[in-house]
């Protein structure tokens, strides 16, 4: 398997504000089409940086932002390129680099707090960030990377990669193939990679968290050459610094180099990163036992002093797009990532009181992963019915490396409203191979094939979209120990889809689709709850879960929104007569609403609620039968809003209310996690100093500094607790010369 040896990138920038800026400050306000309805001052124009660039070498481009640029028109639909979100019948939304530097967003998981149907959870005993979409996880390594899985830092993304985020509702196996982790039953993640812009760029950014964290980033571009063909973009970022948890330290570097040509009939684009990210005492989940706690002080800190989490993450990209003529073009994407991670942990069990038991966990991981991509995409004719045409293949590979050790399972006691420093225990109670020297223990190969064509009717008012995919999944385990095989998986599965959207006019199209997701199915254990299964050893079938979906979109060029009705179903694995099978499932339903842009000039809006019935329809022995899923609340609801101020040109107002309600935390459904209610308001500034644009920022995250537990799972079947953050304000300073 190629693999990727690069030198660790630790090398930042100088970042920092200039303190003798002297001057009058021009207050200013970025003109639109529309003219206020009231104004009391003549705004003055900023000098503009923003303009379109290409993000990933194709002849497109990033597609248009909507009226208030928190979102764009489309984006990213899979194999079928992007698309404007009144013209395909999927829901997607592409949240846009304004938004992500408006609101200081430090990670993905920022981002996807302005998403009604978007939760954000954590991985099951870890520290991984996990993005709940329609009621189905989302691993954080199962999220692409410019339409590439697998390529981005596993546990967490800093935002400074970022140019867009790409949020796609839905089952979607046959768009982007199935996800190498596992997960993506509920919707899909897709990173766009920066590019340089038309014009130069040199942005400083400095800030601070009222915890001790400081922040500092440059983002530097460059055209260069015949019509400036070639473009080069630098980020650079560091935090250091205590947060608003107490006793919990991060330290985050990262680095990311991005290259493009644009030729006359081909492009060509690349990326390097590399991401350290270190949390030393962190604050860990909770698993209920007999019974929900109370949630303690959001600014409370229950990881005992020696554990940490750390990670280490180098990768490259490269892409490349060719036009053969006018009506077809080819392309071709690989990847490389190398990475490594190590934690020490000691995450308790809670009873109804707060009295904690924990042992230590340590582990350790590395990974090494290859993904590529190819494919033709063109236009036809034939009599009245345009085609839309496009076939990929894709594969990946994953090796990965892991060992454990852990301490007496008979624990140490704690308090979780009091919690206090206890001896760290030895971990030589039970081991799985060697820390310093892990064996492979796991290899999973998918290989796709995956053809679809969009027929256009009625002057392509009315597009039928008709596809499939043929996955490959094949997956081997080794013994922790020996390195020797302990199981293997090799199996194939077709997923099509159908889908029609109608322009009824300008501003309303209705649409429906069939799609697919597919998961790689489970090895069958030796025993079950102590009894023996009758065929242990054996590979399910990969398990296909069904969507169905209609809806209707609104594009009133000002405002705009989708409504949408899906169900989804979810096969999972049960015990039957001893015999270990694909027997269970759980349906989501759901209803989504969801509203963007600027209505009135000046006062933008984002959000939507999400209705979600997750229910168990069919279980081991009918227990728990009808019963909701864990971690998956009734309703979610977001509201956001920024107002810029009239007669202060260049001050913004902003926003965000983020409800969620009541979810369960077991499959009985005895242990209920209460809703919660959070507000952030926030405010940025404008200026003009010595002719340099300046933009102040600052956000105060849970107003009313709220103590709740956010989430009550996120992997499959599992519970466990996640507090939410403190009250938190970010400061920041950047500085466009």
């Amino acid at each position: 398997m190629p693999t990727l040896r690069f030198a660790r990138k630790t090398a930042l920038l100088p970042v920092c504000l200039a303190a003798s800026f002297t001057g009058t400050p021009l207050m200013a306000q970025e003109q639109t089409e529309r003219q206020p309805q009231a104004a009391t001052t003549e705004p003055v124009e900023l000098q503009s940086v923003e303009i379109t660039a290409s993000a990933d070498a194709s002849a497109e481009g990033l597609t248009e932002p909507y009226a208030g640029e928190q979102v764009a028109r489309g984006g990213r639909v899979g194999i079928l390129g992007n698309q404007d979100y009144m013209e395909t019948p999927f829901t997607s939304t592409s949240y846009t680099s304004k938004l992500i530097q408006d609101q200081q967003a430090r990670s993905v998981s920022d981002v996807l707090q302005n998403d009604p149907s978007v939760r954000v959870a954590r991985g099951f005993g870890n520290f991984q960030e996990l993005y709940v979409v329609r009621g189905f996880p989302v691993f954080s390594d199962d999220i692409a990377y410019n339409g590439l899985y697998g390529l981005l830092p596993r546990q967490y993304v800093a935002a400074e990669f970022i140019e867009r985020v790409e949020v796609f509702r839905g089952a979607n196996t046959f768009l982007n193939g199935a996800a190498p982790g596992g997960s993506g039953i509920g919707g899909a993640i897709n990173i766009l990679p920066k590019r340089a812009p038309n014009e130069p760029l040199t942005r400083l950014t400095v800030g601070a968290e009222n915890g001790g964290q400081f922040t500092s980033s440059a983002d530097i571009a460059r055209r260069f050459g015949e019509d400036d063909r070639f473009g080069v973009r630098l980020n650079a970022a560091k935090r250091a610094g205590e947060t608003t948890v107490e006793d919990e330290d991060r330290t985050l570097d990262m680095f990311a180099l991005g290259l493009d040509y644009q030729g006359d009939n081909f492009r060509l684009s690349g990326d390097i990163g590399h991401q350290y990210h270190f949390i030393d005492s962190p604050r860990p989940n909770v698993t209920p036992a007999g019974g929900i706690p109370s949630a303690p002080d959001a600014e409370d800190n229950f990881a005992q002093p020696w554990t940490y989490s750390k990670e280490k993450q180098t990768f490259g990209t490269f892409r490349a797009e060719y036009d053969f003529s006018d009506a077809v073009t080819g392309w071709l994407a690989a990847g490389v990532r190398e990475g490594e991670e190590k934690n020490r942990l000691a995450n308790p069990t809670s009873d109804a009181n707060g009295n904690l038991t924990a042992y230590r966990f340590d582990n350790v991981r590395e990974e090494e992963v290859f993904t590529s991509e190819v494919g033709l995409r063109g236009l036809a004719q034939t009599g009245a019915v345009s085609h839309q045409w496009v076939v990929s293949a894709a594969m990946f590979d994953v090796e990965a490396r892991n060992a454990y050790a852990f301490s007496n399972f008979a624990g140490f006691a704690n308090d979780l409203y009091d919690p206090y420093a206890s001896p760290m225990p030895s971990a030589d109670f039970f081991i799985g191979g060697a820390m310093s020297n892990p064996h492979v223990t796991e290899r999973t190969h998918t290989q796709s094939l995956a053809i679809a064509d969009t027929l256009g009717f009625l002057d392509d008012r009315l597009l039928i979209t008709l596809g499939a995919r043929r996955q490959g999944i094949e997956a081997k385990t080794y013994d922790y120990n020996s390195g020797l095989r302990a199981s293997s998986y090799n199996r194939y599965e077709t997923t099509p889809s159908a889908a029609v959207v109608y322009k009824l006019t300008d501003e309303l199209s209705v649409y429906a689709n069939y799609i697919e997701a597919l998961v790689k199915g489970d090895i069958a254990p030796a025993n079950s709850g102590g009894s023996p299964v009758t065929n242990a050893g054996d590979a399910l079938a990969p398990y296909v879960s069904e969507q169905t979906e209609v809806g209707i979109k609104y594009d009133g060029s000002y405002l705009g929104g989708s409504l949408a009705l899906f169900t989804t179903d979810r096969p999972f694995s049960t015990i039957d007569n001893g015999v270990f099978t694909d027997g269970g499932e759980q349906r989501n339903r759901g209803i989504e609403l969801s509203v963007f842009g600027e209505p009135v000039y000046g006062v933008r809006l984002l959000g939507g609620v999400t209705l979600l019935d997750a229910e168990l329809t069919r279980t081991e022995n009918g227990l728990n039968e009808g019963n909701r899923a864990i971690g998956v609340p009734r309703t979610q609801a977001n509201i956001g809003g920024e107002w810029d101020l009239p007669g202060v040109n260049g001050l913004t107002l902003t926003s965000q209310v983020v409800y969620t309600s009541s979810q369960y935390a077991d499959a009985a459904n005895d242990l209920k996690v209460p809703s919660w209610t959070r507000l952030d308001l926030g405010a940025r500034y404008r200026m003009v100093l010595d002719e340099r644009d300046v933009t102040l920022r600052a956000n105060l995250d849970n107003v009313t500094g709220r103590d709740y537990w956010a989430s009550a799972g996120g992997y499959p079947d599992q519970s466990y607790l996640v507090l939410g953050a403190p009250r938190t304000l970010t400061v920041s300073a950047t500085v466009d010369f």
